[in-house]
């Protein structure tokens, strides 16, 4: 006993370092513990008010939580003379072989935050988005789930989708409806212009604003080409390219304007007989 007294009177000054680093460790590690559910928090508020998805909400805070945590411990033991280089360096290799392992999933994870985050399109929302085109129902982490026009879903890998464009047919309250209208170069092109504007004009979904355009647009091979570029709401667009190209059809028609087609003609020679 009077050993152990001797000894810790002859260390007391190295004792007394000891107990304070020690404190000091548990000090940040409770104060590593607090900022990490601060910052948590606050970025989970930040996010809600963007209206950011609540699975991504907690995918994120977790991972934030878990890396400021994780540098609070790493303090800690190198405050009580731990070498945490060691650490670092199996965490990094854990990391990569993890990272390399999960390759795939981890890159539609990310994209799954992205598309979340930044919101290219919606649920209910019509796009072509990773090479398919269809209703968007659902944004998952990892996948996109689409219905197609004709009542397929198909699951798309949210890197398929961030690695390509996206067209978003749904977002604007507005669209353009692009008609191209060939016909004879035997035509009156004054004449077909009136034509074409007169089956507008009976149309009453088309927006007066912007108002429509019918021009002469190219002279090819065998038609004179016009493009008809009316404005109808996004919700009519494809009624109205249906009725529009009928009716377009009926009058030209009816006011004898002639729309070609490809032809071939082929001439026959006879090569006289040799006696």
């Amino acid at each position: 006993m009077d050993q152990f007294m001797g000894w810790i009177t002859e260390n007391q000054d190295l004792i007394v370092s000891y107990v304070i680093k020690f404190i000091v460790a548990i000090l940040i590690l409770i104060i590593g513990k607090m900022i990490a559910n601060s910052v948590a928090k606050l970025l989970g508020r930040g996010m809600t008010k963007k209206g950011v998805d609540g699975a991504v909400i907690s995918f994120l805070s977790a991972i934030v939580k878990s890396v400021i945590f994780i540098a609070a411990v790493l303090m800690a033991l190198s405050q009580v003379g731990v070498q945490t280089t060691s650490f670092i360096a199996i965490l990094g290799a854990a990391g990569l072989a993890i990272g390399l392992s999960l390759q795939g999933s981890l890159s539609n994870m990310a994209s799954g935050v992205l598309i979340i985050m930044f919101r290219p399109f919606r649920a209910g929302e019509y796009v072509d988005a990773g090479g398919v085109s269809g209703t968007v129902n659902e944004v998952n982490i990892f996948q996109t789930v689409l219905k197609t026009p004709d009542n397929k879903v198909v699951y798309v890998p949210n890197a398929q989708i961030t690695g390509q464009p996206i067209t978003n047919y749904s977002r604007e309250d507005t669209r353009r409806v692009d008609l191209l209208i060939g016909v004879s170069y035997d035509a009156d092109l004054h004449k077909t212009k009136e034509v074409l504007e007169s089956v507008l004009k009976a149309e009453k979904r088309l927006l007066k604003e912007p108002a429509w355009n019918i021009q002469v647009h190219a002279l090819n091979n065998s038609s004179v080409d016009f493009i008809v570029r009316p404005w109808v709401n996004s919700t009519d667009y494809w009624p109205v390219y249906w009725d529009l190209m009928r009716e377009i059809k009926i009058a030209l028609d009816k006011n004898d304007i002639g729309i070609p087609y490809p032809q071939m003609d082929v001439h026959l020679f006879k090569q006289a007989s040799q006696d």
